[in-house]
């Protein structure tokens, strides 16, 4: 059975608070006019390159988010787990690739998608998944459609363009009767650069190993219809993507201090933030406590290995105007401690108790993943506009 449909809440129809001043915290806010424009960016992006974008829904995990990426009819989209594939299934979503490896458990859960009608693609890279999956779609009488991993920097999983094993696992996915639907690939070291002729390097080192990969199955042949990269700093940064076809990304919905850090956004363009209230300072230690911990934040340190550690997150004022150098230099639960970043000028800005803040966070899947809504607001209004649920579990 598909997941619960859930569907976004008009403020009208609420009898919650319709104000930040009067939102209960620790809340999740979304900056919805952020949101168009970072969807925008990429999306004219790969049109221009001719290139399919299928955006990666693990960051946003919801349909209301979804429908800003596809305002008319949905299209296709990358997910991180099977729940949230059987939850955009059933908002009508039909073309879904199911980006991480296939477990015995989920390749028979998968199964269920395609009798329902879904062009579920799985992920694997090796014979073992292949003869699993194979066996899988017999018993519930579907074909299924997979996606061979590719290893272009040695981040996580896959394998190499040029390991034999390559051809192996194609001929053992025919052997099983699993359609072959091209091969896949993540730049994920991209996450740990930041100049942008490194970037540009990563990008183009992303498509050639993908399409020597393609070509490579080809020559023994296989068809690769499909050659499917995909990072959004390497989306972002990717001069020319001859022989992609399509392009995967997330965060960059959203975008987060990690993607600053790199240098793919400003915090102009992260549109998501913890709303938070002051319950407490410590001015003899430079501290202003709030009701937002890793609870709220989560633990993500992502900045940490950056060249500018942004704590647990970036201070900003109600407006969303970032004080300078004020972080969460440490969390507990369901505290935050604020302070002025070592080494800085500035001086502590007075937030007296009950003042509310915004916190921008490293990571937004992380972040987000804390809460089960959305906070929906424009850029220069503290209204609430709407409530949007996330989906959660896996």
């Amino acid at each position: 059975m598909l997941g619960k449909v859930l569907r976004g809440t008009d403020i009208e129809n609420s009898e919650a608070a319709a104000t930040l001043e009067a939102l209960a915290t620790p809340a999740l806010l979304l900056d919805r006019d952020r949101l168009d424009r970072n969807l925008d960016r990429l999306s004219s992006r790969m049109a221009a390159r001719g290139v399919v974008l299928r955006p990666h829904m693990k960051t946003g995990k919801s349909i209301d988010v979804a429908r800003r990426v596809y305002q008319s009819v949905p299209g296709p989209i990358t997910v991180s787990t099977l729940a949230e594939a059987e939850y955009f299934a059933q908002h009508g979503f039909r073309d879904i690739t199911y980006a991480v490896g296939l477990a015995p458990h989920t390749a028979d859960r998968a199964m269920r998608l395609l009798q329902a009608g879904v062009d579920l693609k799985v992920l694997l890279d090796s014979p073992e998944q292949g003869v699993m999956l194979g066996a899988a779609g017999r018993a519930a009488g579907v074909r299924p459609s997979a996606f061979i991993e590719i290893d272009c920097d040695g981040h996580r999983g896959g394998l190499t363009a040029t390991d034999p094993k390559l051809i192996t696992v194609a001929a053992a996915l025919a052997e099983a009767g699993v359609e072959l639907a091209g091969i896949l690939t993540h730049a994920g070291e991209s996450y740990g650069l930041s100049a942008p002729e490194a970037l540009v390097a990563a990008a183009e080192n992303e498509k050639t190993v993908a399409v020597a990969a393609a070509a490579a199955l080809r020559a023994a042949g296989h068809e690769c219809p499909v050659v499917s990269v995909g990072s959004t700093p390497t989306a972002h940064f990717a001069e020319d993507l001859a022989g992609v076809t399509e392009m995967r990304a997330g965060v960059y919905m959203f975008f987060d201090l990690v993607m600053h850090g790199v240098g793919v956004c400003t915090t102009d363009d992260i549109a998501i933030s913890v709303l938070a209230t002051v319950i407490g300072t410590k001015p003899e230690k430079g501290w202003i406590l709030v009701d937002a911990g890793w609870m709220a934040l989560s633990r993500d340190r992502g900045t940490a290995a950056q060249r500018v550690d942004q704590g647990y997150g970036l201070v900003c004022d109600l407006s969303g105007e970032v004080y300078r150098d004020l972080i969460v230099v440490q969390a507990s639960q369901e505290h935050g401690i604020l302070a002025m970043r070592s080494g800085s000028t500035q001086a502590l800005p007075h937030l007296p108790i009950g003042a509310k803040v915004r916190i921008l966070p490293n990571h937004a899947c992380a972040t987000a993943a804390q809460h089960e809504l959305y906070n929906v607001v424009s850029s220069d209004s503290a209204a609430i506009e709407a409530r949007w649920p996330r989906m959660r579990g896996w």
